[in-house]
């Protein structure tokens, strides 16, 4: 190891007389091998917590559980109070939906956040009068509180974006007060667990199944456009959801054991039902690569079944079938069935037209009218002359029914 005089730097000259010289690397190879040491232990350090974490989890999961679900109960909106709202109609609802999805696809939102904003949209809804104007402006904040409470920091939207996301709509001070009498509303009480989190419980054995994962998020956000589902519990919602979406991927339904085979008959159709008229930005979002192209996954699913529909309903071909002759003994004791004439009656090689009261054309009802003489091809059919006396009386007939035939 050399040592000579000190160097003079910026920061002015050294006290010491020897400075100790790197010629040989040693300095540097020692602070590499620390870095080194230290991410191989904050790497241990994270496998072990994750370990405990799974062992942790598998003895409280039936306490996390009801926890959640009690949570659920006490968070869910009430739709019969949103039925009374006086501007905010339930047609609105998709026009806000389609706003708010693509907010958060453009700013790379976690699913949950998405599935939480909705929530609070709805709890505030359910209690507070909102008019029509400040219907977007209540959407953008559940969105932002969302965001804050579970998502990235670095991902949060700002009031500056979301105000030019409305085109200005509305004013700075505007998106904070409306943040703020969301919070004063709920009370605070921001926690809900949503579909996403009951469905990382669902999809424990099935954590690198991506393809149906992205399934269940679509028919999930698929199911938030539609009143029906608004009071549905986000438990009952996910299992539901997962059920279906398994459905159309084919794979295997889960034991009746587990917590994820809990679904609703009921739910799942309905989710089945709504598959045929998704949203198109819902529908443009899960269509990408990075979402497993499920939309288009579902339209063929959809297409295939209707068409195995048309084939099932198709009228299948008649099979004639050879009964075995009567004996010629048993023809009288046997029972006939009487047939129709084959084809209509013939006279003199042309067809026989009806009987008419004067002779005219079948379904002609311009009675009283002057009527067209037809050249006949054929003799008419003979027919009983009306005697005097009786004219009248025909006449009248005519009189009394045209009118009612006419209309």
């Amino acid at each position: 190891m050399a040592y000579q005089y000190p160097l003079r730097s910026q920061y002015g000259p050294c006290d010491s007389f020897f400075v100790e010289s790197d010629d040989d690397g040693i300095f540097a190879m020692r602070t590499e091998q620390r870095e080194r040491a230290r991410i191989m232990a904050k790497y241990r350090q994270k496998e072990l917590g994750l370990e405990l974490s799974r062992l942790t989890a598998d003895e409280y999961q039936n306490d996390i559980i009801d926890h959640m679900e009690h949570m659920e109960s006490e968070t869910m909106p009430d739709v019969n109070s949103i039925d009374i709202q006086t501007e905010v109609q339930w047609y609105m609802r998709p026009y806000l939906l389609d706003f708010l999805i693509e907010a958060h696809t453009a700013f790379q939102l976690l699913p949950d956040t998405l599935f939480l904003s909705i929530n609070l949209l709805d709890r505030y809804c359910s209690k507070r009068v909102v008019y029509k104007k400040h219907y977007q402006l209540v959407g953008c904040a559940a969105l932002l509180i969302a965001a804050k409470y579970g998502d990235r920091k670095d991902r949060v939207p700002t009031v500056r974006e979301l105000k030019s996301m409305c085109c200005s709509l509305y004013d700075d001070e505007m998106f904070t007060q409306m943040e703020w009498h969301v919070l004063q509303t709920l009370n605070w009480a921001v926690g809900h667990p949503t579909v996403d989190a009951f469905l990382e419980l669902a999809l424990e054995e099935a954590e690198e199944d991506q393809e149906l994962r992205h399934m269940t998020w679509f028919i999930s956000e698929m199911a938030l456009f539609h009143r029906e589902f608004v009071s549905v519990r986000p438990s009952v919602l996910a299992r539901s959801a997962l059920t279906l979406a398994q459905c159309i991927l084919g794979r295997p339904q889960p034991r009746h054991s587990d917590w994820s085979s809990g679904y609703d008959a009921g739910t799942v159709l309905s989710l089945s039902n709504h598959l045929y008229n998704p949203s198109q930005i819902l529908t443009k979002k899960y269509s990408s690569a990075h979402l497993s192209h499920v939309a288009i996954t579902v339209d063929d699913f959809l297409q295939r079944h209707v068409q195995l529909a048309r084939r099932a309903t198709a009228t299948p071909p008649i099979e004639m079938s050879v009964k075995e002759p009567v004996p010629v003994s048993n023809v009288y004791l046997a029972p006939q069935t009487p047939h129709k004439n084959h084809g209509p009656m013939v006279q003199h090689g042309c067809l026989t037209p009806p009987i008419t009261p004067e002779n005219e054309q079948f379904g002609n009802n311009n009675f009283g009218k002057e009527q067209r003489i037809l050249p006949h091809l054929y003799p008419p059919t003979p027919t009983s002359q009306p005697s005097t006396q009786q004219m009248p009386q025909m006449q009248y007939h005519q009189q009394y029914y045209a009118p009612h035939f006419i209309q």
